[in-house]
């Protein structure tokens, strides 16, 4: 069995929440500046109102090729409202102001490298996220960006799925923080319900030999069915977006997809 040690930070908010709730975690998903950026901050506080464990918030992108046609719906409305990267972190500062709970950005790597991957970071740290997820830098081409995003104390997340190799899961725990994002399928995010039954159970299971971080399922968790199945086949959080964004810009309707979303995880 692989050994964990360095990777593992005894100030990781994840496992920080996970063991103040007792419970696996919700963590809802949607598009920072959808669909324009007061309305972003009044969502994201209605989430946080709404008893979210943590956020994960992602930056609007042209062309985001982990993400279905929802996602892409709502990238679009950020970008023709005119949200760029300073609105994004600008949003993120604010909601900073009325929560402490953990912030992930999810991210394509054209939008840091368009940055600056030191300025990025900089950033992401002076509006209080605390993990990123580059969707599209697979873990043999982070060479550039891992040293800069712990050197500014940010979480490196990375995407592990029933294809990842015991050998490939063994360099990821080496190096990531925060918590592992599970795939609950192969495919884009909120096309087809996840089967969360037996490849995803095994998946979780044989993270478990490699890395003491906590495991987050996600992609195509439409139903409260489905986030307890998540959680029965051992997650120790759920990440919902489309199901989420789909109701958008209706907060009310939003509001009460949440609730019952996140009772699911009892």
């Amino acid at each position: 069995m692989y050994s964990i040690t360095s990777n593992i930070k005894t100030s990781n908010p994840y496992a920080q929440a996970l063991k103040k709730k007792g419970k696996p975690l919700f963590v809802p998903f949607v598009v920072l500046g959808d669909p324009d950026k007061g309305q972003s901050v009044q969502i994201i506080r209605t989430l946080v109102e709404s008893g979210a464990d943590a956020l994960e918030l992602g930056l609007p992108f042209s062309d985001p090729p982990a993400d279905g046609p929802v996602i892409q719906e709502a990238d679009t409305r950020a970008l023709l409202a005119g949200i760029r990267m300073d609105d994004c972190f600008d949003i993120l500062k604010e909601v900073r102001t009325f929560t402490e709970l953990p912030i992930g950005l999810l991210v394509y790597y054209n939008l840091v490298l368009q940055r600056g991957i030191e300025k990025f970071y900089r950033d992401c740290v002076e509006s209080g996220v605390q993990s990123v997820l580059i969707a599209d830098l697979p873990l043999e081409h982070a060479e550039e960006v891992l040293p800069i995003a712990k050197a500014q104390g940010i979480a490196p997340v990375f995407l592990i799925s029933e294809v990842t190799t015991d050998e490939r899961l063994q360099k990821i725990a080496a190096v990531a923080d925060g918590y592992l994002y599970v795939v609950s399928y192969l495919g884009v995010t909120g096309v087809t319900n996840a089967l969360l039954e037996g490849k995803t159970r095994e998946t979780i299971g044989r993270a478990r030999h490699y890395s003491k971080l906590p495991l987050i399922v996600g992609f195509g968790i439409n139903t409260p069915e489905q986030v307890a199945a998540a959680v029965q086949a051992g997650a120790d959080g759920v990440i919902v977006g489309s199901r989420i964004v789909r109701e958008l810009p209706n907060i009310s309707k939003m509001q009460s997809m949440v609730l019952e979303l996140r009772a699911a995880i009892h």
